[in-house]
């Protein structure tokens, strides 16, 4: 790699959520409970998903692969987090660190693609509902997700680039528990002009892209629901994307707040709060937000609990 020929540091030092000792038992013991109920719940609704006849439509597809997404996201840097509560050196391997945070970038791309291709099925759920079987197929359905994927794959790798030919030779400290990209190139030895405007344009075009789809839709799905004349209608139309749009609203939150802002050194603690909503607690209220909000979830999940 040729970056092995400019680089001192081997390994970096993750801060973590807190530097106290007397707090470190405590807050694995409240990560690892997080990270079990996320796991947990993310599989239960794949599980249901699968199992259930009744969800086997576009939107729920796709509500199966923002679960596998949430669990990916969490198991990326939660089990290093809760190594680093138990162990004196919080450190992580140079190569470990690149590759920490190739994923979470790919992850993290993914999950917006997806709420956006969500969003978009709400729409013609709702706005033209005649037309939805023939818009919303199996085949649309697998060139989005596929689409997803592969945009997130290019979004990662060309953030990574740049990455590679950084030289780090200290402070090898890095004020997150995670290795994120702005992370790192607060650490660089050398100039990081170029690594910033990749990230920024591309994070910029991918995030308000989305973000922009997500916003017309309900816009559109607003507009469209309050023509119904019969309230009973508007709730149950209203219901089938509140879920939805209360993730997107947590997720983009906390993301805007971290990514697209400037960086200073006076908001580290801000920045560990916002990472650990988005990497974290987002991905565990998912499945809870689901399950509790949207009916056929909570049915579909009765009748697997009475099977067993």
């Amino acid at each position: 790699m040729a970056m092995g020929n400019h680089t001192d540091v081997s390994y970096f030092v993750l801060t973590g959520v807190s530097s106290d000792p007397e707090l470190q038992p405590f807050l694995f013991v409240v990560f690892l409970l997080i990270y079990l109920v996320t796991v947990v719940g993310n599989g239960v609704i794949m599980v249901v998903v699968r199992s259930d006849p009744h969800l086997h439509t576009m939107m729920y597809t796709f509500l199966f692969h923002l679960s596998f997404l949430d669990i990916c996201y969490s198991s990326i840097t939660v089990p290093k987090m809760l190594n680093n509560f138990l162990v004196e050196k919080k450190n992580i391997s140079l190569h470990g660190c690149l590759a920490q945070m190739s994923l979470i970038l790919l992850v993290s791309c993914a999950e917006i693609l997806i709420l956006s291709a969500m969003a978009y099925d709400r729409y013609t759920a709702i706005c033209d509902p005649l037309h939805y079987g023939g818009t919303m197929n199996k085949q649309v359905c697998i060139r989005l997700v596929g689409g997803a994927w592969l945009i997130s794959i290019l979004y990662s790798l060309t953030n990574t680039a740049p990455v590679l030919h950084l030289h780090f030779c200290g402070p090898n400290e890095l004020n997150n528990f995670s290795c994120e990209l702005p992370s790192l190139l607060e650490v660089s030895c050398t100039e990081t002009f170029i690594s910033k405007m990749t990230f920024f344009t591309l994070a910029t075009i991918v995030s308000l892209t989305s973000f922009s789809i997500i916003l017309v839709s309900y816009i559109l799905i607003i507009s469209t629901i309050f023509r119904i004349q019969f309230a009973v209608g508007r709730g149950k139309a209203f219901s089938t994307c509140s879920s939805h749009l209360t993730v997107v609203l947590l997720y983009y939150g906390a993301g805007f707040a971290r990514y697209l802002r400037p960086s200073s050194g006076s908001l580290v603690v801000l920045d560990r709060l916002f990472s650990v909503q988005y990497n974290i607690l987002t991905p565990m209220l998912n499945p809870v937000i689901y399950s509790l909000r949207n009916r056929e979830v909570k049915a579909a999940l009765g009748n697997l609990l009475e099977k067993m």
